[in-house]
């Protein structure tokens, strides 16, 4: 399924994080996903919520900069090998994956979540449900 996802630039200092999310929560909004790659200086945190818009204008009002971009979230099975699978259909249709993250919570199924950022999100979506990933 594609999505829209956030890639939002915060300063690598103690509290931002926290600052940002908590704009986002002030919202009434939950985060579904996040991850956040840094540098010394400052790192891209990426979350998936619902009204991607409006958060990413209340952000940037907060002087953040924003991005919106498409990415694919798929469940999986919670195995060994079951990101394998996708990877391979990816592969096989000629799709980069640029970045993934996942997690997975035994709590509530047997199932991983994975977020994919690939270059051709029409195309990876089409193979990857053609294929049985949903």
């Amino acid at each position: 399924m594609i999505t829209k996802q956030l890639s939002i630039f915060v300063e690598n200092k103690t509290g931002k994080l926290a600052q940002v999310t908590g704009m986002i929560a002030d919202l009434g909004v939950n985060i579904h996903a996040l991850s956040i790659a840094d540098t010394t200086d400052f790192g891209i945190l990426r979350v998936i919520v619902d009204n991607a818009e409006a958060v990413a204008d209340e952000l940037r009002q907060n002087r953040l900069t924003v991005s919106i971009g498409d990415v694919i979230c798929i469940d999986l099975e919670d195995k060994p090998g079951g990101l394998t699978g996708a990877l391979r259909v990816l592969y096989t249709c000629g799709i980069p994956v640029e970045y993934v993250y996942a997690f997975s919570s035994r709590s509530s199924s047997d199932l991983a979540r994975v977020v994919l950022r690939v270059d051709d999100t029409k195309k990876a979506d089409a193979m990857l449900k053609e294929n049985g990933f949903e």
